[in-house]
């Protein structure tokens, strides 16, 4: 038993998969979305930044059977994560409906090259001054990078169209 660190929703992907590499492949079985981690170019980009409460968004599964699982496993006891919030809800918000798509980036092309989209999707956001929402068009739910997002003071909303392709919303409250 690897008791070098926690399993928590702050456990980063990466980290979990140092100390318990083991661990990947009961990633894949709780949620096809993780096989994404057999990938080296995302093992070695996303993986180091999204935590296991954003990984739990992208699986679509709660965070705290994601989180539990895992710990079962790794011979941790049960931890109450008190029910952490979603990335994002199902039910489009009404600005969604309001408010029409200033710009869209489509990141995927970034992504498929080994890239990561943070950089280019802050500068654009940095100097927001539209009305409108930016859309950012992705192969799978950012979770980290729209936790930035939130954190520099947008409302943000996800439509997944399909397993590989998913439309990110972003926009200031008024």
């Amino acid at each position: 038993m690897n008791t070098q660190i926690m399993i928590t929703p702050k456990t980063k992907i990466a980290e979990l998969l140092n100390a318990w590499p083991e661990l990947e492949d009961a990633l894949a079985e709780i949620s096809p979305a993780f096989r994404k981690l057999k990938n080296p170019v995302l093992r070695r980009t996303i993986a180091r930044v999204t935590s296991l409460q954003q990984a739990a968004a992208i699986g679509e599964i709660p965070a705290e059977i994601l989180i539990n699982k895992l710990r079962a496993i790794a011979g941790q006891e049960f931890l109450d994560t008190g029910g952490q919030e979603t990335i994002t809800g199902e039910v489009a918000p009404g600005w969604i409906k309001q408010k029409p798509v200033v710009k869209s980036f489509d990141a995927r092309d970034i992504i498929a090259q080994g890239g990561h989209p943070l950089g280019e999707v802050m500068g654009h956001l940095r100097q927001w001054e539209e009305a409108g929402m930016y859309e950012l068009i992705t192969p799978f739910l950012p979770a980290p990078l729209i936790d930035k997002v939130k954190e520099m003071g947008f409302d943000a909303w996800t439509k997944k169209e399909s397993e590989t392709l998913y439309r990110n919303y972003f926009i200031r409250p008024v």
